[in-house]
């Protein structure tokens, strides 16, 4: 394993939690919206993960593999959530139906905190793996010195 192969592990960790960070803030965001381009309220959105060998290519997916290789981290899909919406009394709303309910999101506020909070942690943990790889190569290099 070399020092690439960890900062490339970390990096996709990074990228993966900042899509989640993104999601999440669009959700919170989006919390009373009732009207989209697709028709009906807001839907909340997910990422879905998958770990990916390392590799750009064949030969060094191959190789990851047999050295029981660093797992990459990548975000395949992004799904909505299929729970109903949630409805409210409101007739004077413009978007009222004809018994005066209005379809709001189905978006917890802190659920989205809890997910905001995990995400964070998760960031913040590939920092620190990047950091103490920067540390090994920094005294790896003393020691050649």
């Amino acid at each position: 394993m070399s020092f690439i192969d960890a900062l490339r592990a970390s990096g996709s960790g990074l990228t993966a939690q900042s899509l989640r960070m993104k999601l999440i803030a669009g959700n919170l965001a989006n919390r009373h919206t009732t009207r989209t381009p697709e028709g009906g309220p807001y839907r909340r959105r997910d990422p879905v993960f998958a770990a990916l060998p390392q590799g750009r290519n064949f030969h060094e997916m191959l190789r990851a593999q047999q050295e029981g290789g660093l797992i990459e981290v990548e975000a395949v899909d992004i799904i909505e959530d299929n729970r109903e919406p949630i409805y409210r009394y409101d007739p004077d709303h413009p978007d009222a139906d004809e018994n005066g309910r209005v379809a709001l999101p189905n978006i917890s506020l802190s659920e989205e905190m809890v997910n905001m909070i995990s995400a964070t942690r998760s960031f913040e943990a590939n920092v620190a793996a990047i950091k103490a790889t920067k540390n090994m190569v920094n005294k790896a290099l003393e020691i050649g010195r």
